[in-house]
C-alpha cells in the first residue's frame, strides 16, 4: 500500500506546490491585509501538506520513525513562529511569514533526505535564529535613529569583512569564513544587512554627486576586500545591491550604465587574476569535455535536473548526493531530480512573490530611508537566488551562493531570516503611515464638510434675514 502512496506523491506534491505558488500571486488583488486572510489560509492547508507529505514518504522510505518525530519538532517550530509573529505584531505582512516558512520547509524536507545529521543542525540554528528575529521588527519598528548611523554602518561593516584576511580559513580557494569560540562565522553574509543601511543612509536625505561619489568609495572598499578574500559571489551581490539601490534613490540611468560598464571591466579583470574564476568559467564554456575534472559539479547537476523531468523521480528515487556540496551549492537541482521539475519552479515563484512583496512594501512607504533599505534587500534577495539557480542549471558560472532559507549554512539561514523581519518592522512602518495618512484625509474632509456646513447655515441665516426685513 505504502509504494502507491510513494508513487502518488510524486504528483500531489508538485500539484500542491502550485497551488501554494498561486496563492502566492493572488494576495496581489487585494490592497488591504485582511482581504487575504482567504489566500492565507489556503497556503496554510498547503504548506503543512506538503511538508508533511514529504517526511512521512521520507519515513516510509528508510523505515526510520525519527524522521517523524523530527517533523512534528519541525511543525511546532514554524507553527509557533507564525503564530507568535501574528500576535505580537497584529500588522505584519503574512504573505512574507508563509514563504519564510514554506521555504524553510523545503530545506529541511531535502536537507533530511541528503544528510540527517546536518538537518538536525540546521534545526536548532533555525529555532534560535527565529527567536532573535522575533524582536527585530519591534526594534525596527520603533528606533528612530537608525538614519542617522551611517558611519557607524560603513566601520562596523568594512571591519568585520577584513578580518576575513587575517582571520579567514581558505576553503576552496576563498577566504570567507572565520572561527570564534568554536563558532564559524561568515561574515559576508551579516555585512549584507548592515550595507544596505548604510547605503540607505548614505542616500536618503541627497543624491547629489558628492554624496554618489562617498557612497560608492564605501561600497567600493567594501567590494575590494571581499574580492580580496576571493569571495567573488558575495561581492559581486553587494556590487548588484549598491547599484540598484542608487538607482532608485537617483532614478538616473546612467549611474547603472556606468555601473555595468565598470562591473564588466572587473570581471574581466576577476577572470585573468584568479585562477579559480577560469576553472569555473571553463567549467561553465564545456561542462561535458572536463566531466572527470573541472566540470564534474554541474555536469552532475544537470544530469539531476534532466533526470527528474517534470513531476521527479520521488524521494530517494534519485542520486543528488552523487553531486558535490549538494546541500550547500546544488539544493535546487536536488529539488528538481527528486520533487520535479514543476514542483521547482513552482520554489523560484515563491522566491520572485517575496520580491514582488519586498519591492511592494518598498514603493508604498514615504519614509525614504526605510524605502531604501526594502528596495536594497529585495534586489539582493532576488539576485542571490538568480545566482544559485543559474549556476546550478549553467545559465551563468557558478559562484558559491546558497540559495537563501532552503541550503544548508547557518549563517545564510540566521542572516536571510533577521532580514526577513526587518522587512516586517518595515511593513509596519507602511501600515503606520497607512493610518496617519487616512487620518488626515479625514480630518481635511472633515473641516471641508464642516466649512459647507456653516456656509449653508450662513446662508439660511441670511435669507432669513432678509424676509424679517421685506
Amino acid at each position: 500500500m505504502y509504494r502507491y502512496l510513494i508513487e502518488l506523491s510524486k504528483y500531489i506534491l508538485p500539484a500542491f506546490m502550485a497551488l501554494y505558488s498561486l496563492e502566492c500571486f493572488l494576495v496581489f488583488r487585494h490592497r488591504r491585509e485582511e482581504d487575504r486572510k482567504g489566500n492565507y489560509v489556503r497556503q496554510y492547508i498547503y504548506l503543512f501538506f506538503i511538508q508533511f507529505l514529504s517526511f512521512l514518504v521520507i519515513a516510509l522510505q528508510t523505515g526510520q520513525i525519527e524522521y517523524l518525530f523530527f517533523y512534528a519538532f519541525l511543525q511546532v517550530a514554524l507553527f509557533s513562529t507564525i503564530v507568535l509573529y501574528q500576535m505580537i505584531y497584529p500588522d505584519i505582512n503574512r504573505l512574507v511569514i508563509n514563504n519564510m516558512c514554506m521555504l524553510l520547509g523545503i530545506g529541511f524536507s531535502m536537507l533530511s533526505r541528503l544528510d540527517f545529521d546536518k538537518a538536525i543542525k540546521q534545526f536548532f540554528i533555525v529555532v534560535l535564529s527565529l527567536v532573535a528575529a522575533l524582536i527585530i521588527p519591534f526594534f525596527v519598528h520603533r528606533l528612530k535613529f537608525l538614519p542617522h548611523l551611517k558611519w557607524i554602518y560603513g566601520i562596523l561593516g568594512l571591519t568585520a569583512i577584513s578580518l576575513v584576511l587575517i582571520l579567514g580559513q581558505v576553503t576552496h580557494g576563498s577566504r570567507i569564513s572565520y572561527t570564534i569560540a568554536g563558532i564559524t562565522l561568515q561574515p559576508s553574509e551579516f555585512v549584507k544587512i548592515i550595507f544596505v543601511f548604510f547605503v540607505a543612509s548614505m542616500l536618503y536625505e541627497a543624491t547629489n554627486l558628492k554624496q554618489i561619489f562617498i557612497s560608492a568609495l564605501w561600497a567600493g572598499a567594501h567590494v575590494l576586500v571581499l574580492v580580496l578574500s576571493r569571495d567573488l559571489g558575495s561581492a559581486l551581490i553587494f556590487f548588484v545591491g549598491y547599484l540598484f539601490m542608487v538607482l532608485i534613490a537617483t532614478g538616473n540611468y546612467l549611474y547603472l550604465l556606468a555601473g555595468l560598464c565598470a562591473g564588466s571591466l572587473a570581471s574581466v579583470a576577476g577572470y585573468y587574476l584568479f585562477s579559480h574564476v577560469q576553472v569555473r568559467v571553463k567549467a561553465f564554456l564545456n561542462p561535458f569535455a572536463y566531466i572527470d575534472a573541472e566540470g564534474y559539479q554541474i555536469t552532475q547537476s544537470l544530469f539531476a535536473v534532466g533526470s527528474g523531468s517534470w513531476f521527479g523521480m520521488g524521494l530517494y528515487q534519485g542520486t543528488p548526493a552523487d553531486i558535490p556540496y549538494v546541500e550547500s551549492d546544488f539544493m535546487f537541482s536536488a529539488i528538481a531530480e527528486e520533487f520535479g521539475v514543476i514542483f521547482a519552479l513552482c520554489m523560484i515563484l515563491v522566491c520572485l512573490s517575496c520580491f514582488l512583496m519586498f519591492m511592494n512594501i518598498s514603493m508604498r512607504l514615504h519614509n525614504r530611508f526605510y524605502q531604501l533599505i526594502a528596495a536594497g534587500f529585495g534586489v539582493m534577495y532576488i539576485f542571490q537566488v538568480f545566482l544559485t539557480i543559474g549556476g546550478g542549471i549553467k545559465f551563468i558560472p557558478l559562484t558559491g551562493v546558497t540559495l537563501p532559507l532552503v541550503s544548508y549554512g547557518g549563517s545564510s539561514v540566521l542572516t536571510t531570516l533577521v532580514i526577513f523581519s526587518v522587512i516586517q518592522g518595515l511593513y509596519m512602518i507602511r501600515v503606520d503611515e497607512q493610518k496617519e495618512w487616512e487620518e488626515q484625509r479625514e480630518r481635511f474632509y472633515e473641516a471641508r464638510r464642516n466649512k459647507k456646513r456653516k456656509e449653508e447655515a450662513w446662508a439660511r441665516q441670511g435669507w432669513e434675514n432678509r424676509r424679517v426685513e421685506e
